[in-house]
Formats: structure tokens, sequence, C-alpha cells
């Protein structure tokens, strides 16, 4: 049964002696606060025309804003059980000038600044007078109250002891009512904001899809070792000894030699049907020696003259390799099978983080992704590693389809 006393039991239970610590922690917080970064402020100005310190302060500012915050979302965590998530760290890339003015421009930076320097000390301030005033006053008059009736003042008494009482409830919304103000305050400046949170995400999700583009690719080159070191071999053995056998039991009856040799001929086609297979999913060549030598196959076995060039100084990821292999291979594909063409050109080369693809053919043009699979199936191999495809196709030809795929 829940009594008036064990209401106001539970009105001043742990929480409440915890939100006026926090509100207590936070106002040499805040002055400290406040003090590092106006100093850091009136040295950039009375020293600006020396260029160097406002950069060294700039630079120190960087570095001491995000250990604020740090001690902000600890007394939050520690009194409140209120977690704040903490801001993306800028990319460490570059330059340090540019990685500082970068962090310079960054509003996340700003917004904890705002906080520690404006909201958060006078959030902290308010609470902590109101607090102290309401106790103070709670005290006072509970002292009144016991002094009158001490005195036998009787009824008179009555009006400090009932102002005692009420203050004695009050004080402890007074106290929620402010934590809570301080709490939403910290969470929208000393947090990631909406811009933040969706970079994560999309970074997240970046990683995700590499994850799994990556593991696709593997399972491809699983399969590939397996079926060439597996199923293949026994097929060269098996159209082997067919061949043996076609050759050497020439004194059976004529319907015995048809079914050897029909055999004979379904295996080297299997064999040839299943080097294909093996092929699409991840050509060996590739992993040992690079894009060169995978492409060269590609361009060797084509049905029209391939003029290829390939300047790859420095290889790019595996993942990134075997979309630029495949992207070529589709390309060209298409290319046998619509574009009438006498002969094409391909050419690849890595610009700094860039892997540059152009396959150009001579054909009749006309080649648009709406209409086809071959080339939507293009534009997806590129994007799932956020490359770029363009493709220009006036009716009458010639064709060229650029891709450009991010090496880093």
């Amino acid at each position: 049964m829940i009594t008036p006393w064990n209401r106001i039991r539970g009105h001043w239970a742990s929480p409440t002696w915890l939100r006026t610590i926090h509100v207590t922690a936070g106002v040499p917080i805040a002055l400290m606060s406040m003090a590092a970064i106006l100093g850091l402020g009136v040295l950039s100005i009375v020293l600006a025309w020396t260029v160097v310190v406002p950069l060294v302060a700039l630079l120190i500012l960087t570095r001491v804003v995000p250990l604020l915050t740090w001690v902000q979302r600890s007394r939050f965590a520690a009194f409140l059980d209120h977690g704040i998530p903490p801001v993306p760290r800028s990319p460490r890339e570059g330059r340090p000038i540019g990685r500082l003015l970068l962090q310079a421009r960054s509003g996340s930076l700003w917004r904890q600044v705002a906080y520690h320097l404006a909201i958060g000390p006078l959030i902290g301030m308010v609470g902590f007078l109101s607090g102290a005033v309401a106790w103070a006053a709670c005290l006072v008059a509970a002292i009144v109250a016991v002094q009158l009736l001490m005195a036998g003042g009787g009824w008179t008494a009555f009006l400090p002891a009932a102002s005692a009482l009420a203050l004695f409830v009050v004080v402890p919304w007074l106290l929620r009512g402010v934590t809570a103000l301080d709490a939403v305050a910290a969470r929208a400046l000393l947090g990631p904001s909406a811009k933040d949170e969706l970079a994560r995400r999309v970074r997240t999700l970046r990683e995700s899809r590499a994850e799994v583009i990556e593991a696709a690719d593997a399972e491809r080159r699983r399969i590939e070792r397996d079926l060439h070191d597996g199923t293949q071999q026994r097929l060269v053995s098996l159209a082997l000894n067919l061949g043996m056998a076609r050759t050497a039991f020439t004194d059976l009856p004529e319907p015995a030699r048809q079914a050897i040799a029909r055999s004979h001929e379904e295996a080297k086609q299997a064999l040839k049907e299943l080097r294909d297979v093996v092929q699409g999913l991840h050509p060996a060549v590739l992993n040992d020696q690079g894009l060169d030598a995978a492409l060269s196959g590609i361009a060797a076995r084509a049905p029209f003259p391939v003029r290829l060039s390939v300047d790859v100084r420095e290889r790019a990821a595996p993942v990134i390799e075997a979309v630029a292999f495949f992207v070529v291979s589709e390309a060209l594909t298409n290319v046998a099978k619509h574009a009438r063409a006498s002969g094409a050109d391909v050419t690849v080369r890595r610009d700094a983080d860039v892997l540059r693809i152009v396959v150009r053919d001579d054909g009749c043009g006309g080649a648009e992704p709406a209409k086809g699979s071959g080339l939507r199936g293009l534009a997806q191999r590129a994007g799932s590693v956020d490359g770029v495809l363009r493709i220009d196709s006036p009716s009458g030809g010639p064709t060229t389809i650029e891709v450009e795929l991010p090496c880093a």
C-alpha cells in the first residue's frame, strides 16, 4: 500500500541527491570551462597580428573542448545515468593545417563551445542558485517553526511549518526540472547532430556493404578453387580416358565406337563450359598476376580485335580489381552481342586513388542502360564500390563506356 510517507520517501530517494550533486558539481566545471575558452579567445584577439598565436590557440581549443566535453559527459553519466553519444572524430588524413582548419569549420566544435561558454554555465548557475535558495528557505522555515513551537507559539508556527513542508516537497521537482533541461541542452550541443548521425549511419552502411562485397568475392574465389581443383580435374581425367579409349578400341562395333566418340566430345564440351564458368566466377590469374594479365586473357578470347592498354603501377584492393575485371568482361560481351563492332579499345589506368576504365568500340551505338540488363549490370557492379559509370553511345556509334572506381 502506497502511503503519503512512502510517496515522500520515494520523492527523496537517491536520484534526488544525485541530482543535487550533479547541479553542484556543474558550477566549478562550468567556471573552469569558461576560463579556459575565454582565455584562449582573449589571447587570440590580443595577439592576432602574430598569426601563429591564434593558430596555436585554435589548436589548443580543438584539444581542450573535447576534453571538457568528456568531463561533462562523465558528469551526466555518473549522476543522472544519462548517456550522451560522443561526437564523431574528424578524419586524420591530410596536412596538419588542413585538418586544423577542417576542425575549426566543424559545427560540432562550436556547438560544444556554446555549451561550455554560455548554455552550461547559465543552466548550472540557475540550478545551483535556485536549489540553494530553496534549500535555505526550507531550512529557515523549519528552524522558525521549531522555535515558535518551543516558545509556545501554537498556531503561529503553522505557517512556517507548512512552508518548510511545501519547500521540502518542491525542491526535488525543481532539481528534476533543472537537470532535465540541462540534459536536453547537453544532448543537443555536446552530442552528435542529425547530420553527424546521418554521416555515421552512411559510414556504417558503407562499411557493411564493403564487408558483404568482400565476403561475396571471397566466396566466389573459394568456389573457383573448388571447381578448378576438383570438378575440373575430374573432367580432364574423364576426357583423357575417353580419348585414350577412342584411340585404342578401334575394333569395337560401330555403335560402341560412336558412343565413346560422343562421350569424348561431350566431356570436352563440358570441360570448356566449366572453364568458362570458373573464369566468370573469379579468374585465378587476377589474384596471381593482376589486372594486366587477366584482361589480356579477356582480350585474346574476344571474337573481334581488342587493343588493350593497362597502366596500373600500384595494385588496387582485390575487390576493386574484381569489379574492374568484370566490368571489362561484361562490356566486351555486350559489344560482341549488340554493337556489330569490328574492334574495341580498352584502357585501364590508375590516377592517384581512382582506377579509370574506358571501353570504346566502333559499333552501331544506341546503347541505353534502361533498355539492356547488361548495362544495368555494369552500373550495379560499379555502384557496389561507390564507382561511377558514364555511357556515351549516340546512334550510329561509336560507344564509349567510362568507369571510375575508388581505390582507397
